[in-house]
């Protein structure tokens, strides 16, 4: 119940502020046209559905929002008064990116990994700048227009209106209002943009983690199915909409938790990726490194993906991970114990081994330091491929990289030529090894 508490108060806040505004506006509203829907709490329909709309893609949201406003301006007067994200100067370049990025999700499917993740990061970016736009501009541009609405739909006030609708009229007719509603409504549209936006980032963090094009192209073209169902739905009846888009901020508000931290996650690997972070990382062999917590840690009640510090005890014999909830919530420990622990090297993401299973997650900035890593937490398994590479390894071994390295075996071992007096016998044949060992180690 407790996690419901605050959509409770925001309806109660809701209907509070609407209520002598719906009172007023019922006295004198006028019977509407059937063509066209003139219920007095039309705008909070169309409000709702358009700021769910933004947030789930800003961009393309912002710039379709942008191309509808300005294709239904009837003169010179109107277009010039638009905001500027219904410009062509904005609306163009908005939407040709839009195109870029839907051309390369089409082919993320043929194309390598290694060509394709730098434009996932991209994008990432991307959807980063452009959610701080739309949240910066369209939703209080949105929410104002909304409160304007409201507010020039009562009537002036005085005489036969003020007999009529009484204290609802005084308090929305003879005053302007618009700008306290504004203070009210503006706030309420950002909290409602933020959370969606949340939870449609999500997929390109997730796009980020996964290392085929098939599944990210699943992932965009879900969200745009659910981005294209709102103004679908809104031509047929407003009110759909806006219930569509109150079950998507439910829901949205539900996982809040799981897309705030892959939002995190989306942001540091951009950062480290285009700053190249591992050409400035120096790995604190006695001190705490940053990474993400992973299926081991979520056992013991730490969220995936949680971003915090992992610190070796040699005296105590353990290690320790320090994490601080949503990042400025009280910090909390945690004692962390590895069976068969080792750094699995990935090609784009590396990691740290429980045996089987991903214990932590490390940023792009580790890329290349992954031995520092298995010396600094004294991780008996060294280091070792994993993900794409494991794969790769196991492909060149079945392609002729093992049967070749048998026949180099066959030809300098005993009796192919290479004396036992030379050194070149079974305990010469261990040194190698154990070097290549200790050097991964």
């Amino acid at each position: 119940m407790k996690r419901f508490a605050p959509f409770i108060a925001l309806f109660l806040l809701t209907m509070l502020v609407a209520a002598p505004i719906q009172a007023a506006v019922d006295a004198s509203a006028k019977p509407a046209a059937p063509a066209e829907d003139k219920s007095p709490v039309s705008p909070y329909a169309k409000a709702i559905s358009t700021v769910t709309g933004v947030a789930i893609s800003p961009l393309l949201g912002t710039g379709a929002l942008g191309l509808y406003q300005n294709i239904t301006a009837k003169t010179d007067a109107e277009k010039a008064s638009l905001p500027w994200y219904a410009q062509w100067s904005f609306i163009l370049p908005a939407l040709a990116i839009v195109g870029v990025c839907a051309a390369k999700d089409s082919l993320g499917a043929v194309v390598p990994p290694g060509l394709k993740k730098p434009l996932d990061v991209l994008e990432t970016i991307e959807n980063k700048a452009s959610g701080l736009v739309a949240a910066g501009a369209v939703v209080p541009f949105t929410m104002s227009a909304l409160s304007k609405m409201i507010v020039a739909s009562a009537p002036a006030g005085g005489g036969e209106a003020l007999a009529q609708s009484g204290t609802a009229t005084v308090l929305v007719g003879a005053i302007d209002w618009a700008w306290l509603l504004n203070l009210l409504t503006v706030p309420i549209g950002i909290a409602v943009f933020v959370v969606v936006w949340l939870a449609s980032h999500a997929i390109n963090a997730l796009i980020l983690l996964s290392p085929w094009g098939a599944i990210d192209a699943a992932l965009k073209g879900m969200r745009t199915a659910v981005l294209a169902l709102i103004p679908l739905t809104a031509m047929l009846n407003p009110w759909i909409s806006a219930a569509l888009s109150l079950v998507l901020i439910v829901v949205a508000y539900l996982v809040a938790g799981w897309a705030f931290r892959l939002t995190v996650f989306g942001a540091i690997f951009s950062w480290d990726f285009f700053t190249f972070g591992k050409s400035r990382c120096r790995v604190a062999e006695k001190g705490e490194n940053p990474l993400f917590s992973s299926n081991v840690l979520s056992k013991q009640g730490v969220p995936m993906r949680t971003w915090g510090r992992l610190k070796n005890e040699p005296e105590n014999g353990k290690l320790v991970f320090r994490y601080r909830p949503w990042l400025v919530l009280p910090e909390k420990t945690l004692d962390v114990k590895l069976d068969q622990a080792a750094v699995g090297k990935g090609l784009f993401i590396s990691s740290i081994q429980s045996g089987d299973t991903t214990a932590f997650v490390l940023p792009p900035r580790y890329r290349g330091h992954e031995e520092a890593m298995a010396r600094a937490y004294a991780l008996e398994g060294g280091v070792k491929d994993a993900g794409l590479l494991k794969a790769w390894g196991a492909l060149k071994e079945l392609f002729g990289g093992g049967a070749a390295r048998a026949q180099v075996t066959q030809a300098t071992g005993p009796g192919k030529g290479t004396p036992q007096s030379e050194g070149a016998g079974s305990g010469s044949a261990e040194t190698p090894g154990a070097r290549c060992f200790n050097t991964s180690a």
